[in-house]
């Protein structure tokens, strides 16, 4: 008989985790074995270009593995980049894949991991729960401190010109994940500052997330990913060789990825969805540009679990007293976080007019997997009340 203190939930995560500087030089030794003899080797352009795949390429073809590199994963893959990518390995008879990149690099490994090893349909397979599988023996290696993709049963892919498309399963969940802080340490400010605050949402809404599934689990890791988030994004933008800060925002990510893996999230991601699908903004700078205005619209309902989780990012809230002041005041300084480590504050700031919020609010709409999970319902109407004031 269940607890009636803890309501049943399932928890799943990424069974194997490697936390360690340098791991990817050794990458056949971590997961060679698992991945086979034949490995399609997913990753972008420019992290081929800045040599930064090398030592983990030369690792697995020191152990004698046939490796078939795809690095044509754009920005917001496209579902044209994810076919041509199972098709690379389906005509180098793969026999598992190596996810080593950013968000967009880990989600099109995924789906081509479940592609390729169970011939699925992919429209059978978009949703929560609907890809069974099986899929190919899968490694993931992030080199942001960001989506925590790697520890996530989604991958999020872009469908004609703007629709976003995701796929849930604990099917894509990885076999291995690799956190190499080394991997980091070339990442530009700008791109530190998206992707940190990436985080940071990611654990804000799966702490205060509606999904019956929230449980005491990605709760902890919420908090725990805050503390190490707060504690060190300013750090690792303003010091970017800074290992131990490094480190801290790659083990942070993760964990706030745990977290929202099992209790997803929410109103800030349906509405960056669209300023990234259409305006072709980098995904953490997309939730950062909404996320005071969702935290402010959600206070009516969740104040109490913002001020919960308010010390954990910034200490120096514990002055704060009573549950709507500390609700404020850290929606305040996230605002003023973001603004600190250099993002824009404004939509119209990153080029998006007026005339497109509308259009925005109804595009917000069809992310109804996210939107039910928000602590407040949300309307069209409230969306594009969201916009505006973010504009």
């Amino acid at each position: 008989m269940t607890n009636p203190a803890f309501p049943s939930f399932t928890f799943n995560t990424t069974p194997s985790i490697v936390f360690e500087n340098g791991a990817a030089r050794r990458l056949a030794a971590i997961a060679g074995r698992r991945l086979g003899p034949s490995v399609l080797f997913v990753t972008d352009p420019g992290l081929r270009r800045l040599g930064l795949c090398d030592p983990a390429l030369s690792s697995l073809h020191e152990a004698g593995l046939s490796v078939t590199v795809f690095d044509q994963v754009e920005a917001d893959p496209s579902l044209a980049t994810l076919m041509t990518a199972v098709e690379a390995g389906r005509s180098a008879g793969a026999t598992g894949v190596v996810g080593f990149g950013g968000g967009s690099s880990l989600d099109v490994a995924k789906l081509a991991a479940l592609l390729i090893g169970s011939d699925e349909e992919l429209d059978g397979a978009w949703g929560v729960g609907n890809a069974k599988g099986p899929r190919l023996p899968l490694v993931l290696v992030p080199t942001t401190a960001g989506t925590g993709s790697e520890v996530t049963p989604v991958s999020i892919i872009t469908v004609g010109d703007e629709e976003k498309r995701g796929v849930s399963s604990p099917v894509i969940l990885p076999d291995v994940a690799v956190l190499d802080a080394e991997l980091t340490l070339g990442l530009p400010p700008a791109i530190t500052a998206a992707t940190g605050i990436d985080a940071m949402v990611h654990a804000i809404e799966a702490f205060a997330s509606k999904n019956a599934n929230n449980n005491p689990l990605s709760r902890s890791l919420a908090k725990q990913a805050l503390q190490l988030l707060g504690a060190n994004i300013e750090t690792a933008v303003n010091d970017g060789r800074n290992i131990a800060a490094r480190g801290a925002m790659l083990l942070g990510s993760m964990l706030a990825g745990q977290a929202f893996a099992n209790s997803p999230v929410a109103a800030v991601h349906a509405l960056a969805y669209p300023i990234g699908g259409t305006f072709h903004i980098p995904h953490g700078l997309s939730n950062a540009l909404v996320l005071p205005h969702v935290l402010r619209f959600n206070a009516p309902d969740a104040a109490h679990l913002y001020a919960e989780i308010a010390c954990d990012a910034f200490p120096d809230l514990t002055r704060e007293e009573g549950v709507q002041g500390r609700c404020a005041a850290f929606i305040e300084a996230l605002a003023a976080l973001s603004a600190r480590v250099g993002l824009q504050p404004r939509l119209r700031d990153v080029g998006i007019g007026e005339e497109h919020l509308a259009k925005m609010a109804s595009d917000a709409m069809k992310q109804q997997r996210l939107l039910v999970n928000n602590p407040r319902p949300v309307s069209e109407a409230d969306a594009l009340a969201i916009y505006r004031a973010a504009w």
